[in-house]
């Protein structure tokens, strides 16, 4: 199969492009054609190689998470058909889907309804799978409730965005003012624009905080918190970055992965309530320049290889 993979770690100029041995289902998995992939934040992480659980990994290495494709061969007791569209996301703690052909365990993969083009679907699967168990699972939004989302143009920002005002709740985000007119398109009820405003002088009293740039802005974040406020934050390592004050909570979302989770992003999808982000469309052979553009923050919505 063709694959985008590394060598060894190190910048975007290690990906390659070119040959590697197609994979086979073992019990309860299934082989995925895969038609989409995409980029995300934590594969230019891996890449680079700043994951301690891959110190000692052997190459090649395929970078990569989420995906949508076709099964194409089904093992012992998997519980999916040849033919079956599918999307989803790898394992905890594995990469892997910059290729032509995955194996992956049947029952983290979900339906792809036909309304879902593979193209969205893998955009929509590791930024949904994020977003809803950030705000849902671990900061347990509530209707009425008000929550600043840091980053409002990139993939799991956007689809935060639009996840919180279907559960009812007041929604403050930032962007630059180059994504402010698709930011607005997502729905929030107040969009600042970080280069022009200081967001702690503008925002008071969340109830909650989603922070999916890390750095500075995550260390920020809690300033606006009401006392008894909760903050998530997915861009600062494994662990939450600790107050600076003791009446707030900060939160690492797990994100597990599950066929329930994708099941989920779907009916969403579906009933109208998620909408996809805007795509910028690649090749594998172009994952180098995709993992640049990744790595400058410069873009909104996904990057996303189509494979198929």
């Amino acid at each position: 199969m063709k694959a985008a993979y590394l060598e060894k770690f190190g910048g975007p100029e290690v990906l390659q492009y070119g040959d590697l041995p197609d994979p086979a289902a073992g019990p309860g998995e299934v082989v995925v054609d895969v038609y989409a992939a995409t980029v995300n934040a934590a594969d230019w992480k891996f890449r680079s190689g700043d994951y301690a659980r891959h110190a000692n990994a052997k190459f090649p290495q395929i970078p990569g998470r989420d995906f949508s494709g076709v099964v194409s061969a089904v093992g012992e007791g998997a519980d999916l058909k040849v033919g079956d569209a599918v999307f989803g996301v790898i394992a905890a703690g594995k990469e892997g889907t910059y290729c032509e052909k995955i194996v992956i365990k049947a029952d983290l993969v979900g339906k792809k309804p036909d309304a879902l083009s593979h193209i969205n679907a893998a955009a929509l699967a590791l930024a949904g799978l994020t977003a809803i168990d950030s705000i849902e699972n671990t900061l347990k939004l509530q209707r009425g409730e008000t929550i600043l989302i840091q980053g409002g143009a990139g993939g799991v920002a956007g689809f935060g965005i639009q996840f919180a005002k279907y559960l009812g709740a007041k929604v403050i985000t930032t962007t630059s003012a180059a994504n402010m007119d698709y930011v607005k398109s997502l729905g929030p009820d107040q969009v600042i624009d970080y280069n022009a405003q200081d967001f702690t002088r503008v925002v008071h009293g969340c109830d909650a905080v989603f922070d999916t740039v890390g750095g500075d802005v995550a260390k920020q974040s809690f300033a606006v918190l009401k006392p008894g406020g909760r903050a998530a934050f997915i861009a600062s390592g494994m662990e939450a970055p600790k107050p600076d004050r003791s009446d707030v909570t900060a939160l690492r979302p797990p994100v597990p992965r599950s066929r329930k989770a994708m099941e989920r992003i779907a009916e969403l999808f579906v009933a109208g309530a998620i909408k996809a982000p805007e795509v910028k469309l690649y090749r594998l052979s172009q994952a180098a320049e995709a993992h640049r553009l990744s790595q400058s923050r410069h873009f909104r919505g996904k990057l996303v290889f189509q494979i198929r």
